[in-house]
């Protein structure tokens, strides 16, 4: 099996919109709805990499961040950013962690693939 990427978008047709783009990876694909669920779900199978929309219901996107960086034994999970906002209606997200990467929404299967590669092949 491949790397295993965590999903973590709280609406179904985005959803389904990663699960089309990744179908035909090796890439092992899972999700949570909100930030509460992803922390239960990175503790009994911490992932690979996340993808994380931020406009989330019960932890914010930001909120689950912040968190998820503040714990070392979580904090190098690579993290990309999926927003219908522009980066720079969420600039305090850059001050938790400069290395994230940002996709505004919609995005390409190849802009998508590209960025997960070069995180984690």
């Amino acid at each position: 099996m491949g790397k295993k990427l965590l999903i973590v978008e709280d609406e179904d047709e985005f959803f389904f919109f990663y699960e089309m783009m990744l179908e035909d990876t090796d890439y092992a694909v899972r999700r949570a709805i909100d930030g509460v669920q992803a922390f239960e779900m990175i503790q009994s199978d911490t992932p690979d990499l996340i993808i994380l929309d931020l406009l989330l219901d019960q932890m914010k996107g930001e909120d689950f961040l912040k968190q998820l960086k503040s714990n070392q034994g979580y904090a190098n999970i690579p993290i990309i950013i999926a927003s219908s906002f522009s980066p720079r209606a969420y600039k305090s997200i850059f001050d938790v962690d400069p290395n994230l990467t940002f996709l505004e929404k919609p995005f390409s299967q190849e802009k998508l693939l590209a960025e997960i590669k070069a995180r984690i092949g």
